[in-house]
């Protein structure tokens, strides 16, 4: 019976935390290190956008990076002044450590002075990634 019960106790547990990753991944935040954490050109490889950048982190085999990217090529594209680079995270490992990358996708959004606005852990919604540019522009 008690093998029954701690049985029920973790699949609900793990359901919980199912769910509550699921609804916190892709959310656009501010986290307390990045308030006012600047990237330039040199540390993305590519220039700034003159009114915003949408910098992606990716890996070589990660499915949701791949629709990530088609979301935030498609904004750029949309949205005259904003510049979506992507940054591969194996290659770029120091800065990925420096920035607190945890997995991939992650998105940061930066104004046009490189300052990183916002950012999310996990695919966007492109409707949040509009949303997170009008914080930035």
């Amino acid at each position: 019976m008690t093998g029954l019960v701690v049985c029920a106790v973790v699949l609900a547990a793990a359901s919980a935390f199912g769910v509550w990753q699921r609804r916190s991944g892709g959310r656009l935040k501010v986290r307390g290190r990045d308030a006012g954490r600047r990237l330039g050109a040199d540390e993305l490889g590519a220039g700034l956008g003159e009114r915003a950048t949408l910098v992606q982190f990716s890996s070589a085999f990660c499915q949701p990076c791949r629709a990530t990217r088609r979301t935030l090529s498609e904004i750029a594209g949309m949205v005259d002044g904003v510049t979506h680079v992507e940054i591969d995270a194996e290659e770029r490992l120091a800065l990925v450590r420096e920035l607190g990358i945890l997995k991939t996708p992650t998105v940061l959004v930066l104004d046009a002075d490189g300052r990183i606005v916002t950012r999310a852990s996990g695919q966007p919604r492109k409707v949040d990634v509009i949303a997170a540019l009008g914080h930035a522009v």
